[in-house]
């Protein structure tokens, strides 16, 4: 059951702590924001309906638990992975920036994915 909760603690922080983040005003209130796609509602969504989909088999239960562990870490990894490209970087200059104050929160909810679903696996 442990799993399952942090898989559904990593959900929550892909359909409501991501939302929140991009509603605030280094993004959709910024005006030199690029606007971008934001998938992480879908996977959020989907990454809660395999965390409690009942398995008929064992092994649809390990199936499940692999999609969700790549539907609710997929975006932390993304996020994460933004500082391998040059220029790029967490935090723009016009706010404190360069950094990348998020990467715990990334962390912290890309492995609790990834612990949740190999603890149900």
């Amino acid at each position: 059951m442990l799993g399952r909760v942090l898989l559904t603690l990593d959900s929550i922080g892909l359909l409501f702590g991501a939302v929140m983040a991009d509603m605030g005003p280094t993004h959709m209130q910024n005006p030199n924001w690029p606007p971008h796609a934001n998938l992480s509602v879908i996977l959020g969504v989907a990454a809660l309906f395999y965390t409690w989909r009942k398995p008929l088999t064992p092994r649809l239960r390990r199936e499940y638990m692999g999609i969700s562990a790549f539907t609710g870490s997929v975006y932390w990894a993304a996020g994460l992975a933004a500082v391998l490209f040059p220029g790029a970087m967490g935090l723009d200059p016009e706010f404190g920036g360069p950094g990348f104050p998020q990467a715990p929160v990334f962390i912290g909810f890309g492995l609790s994915g990834l612990i949740g679903s190999w603890l149900e696996a």
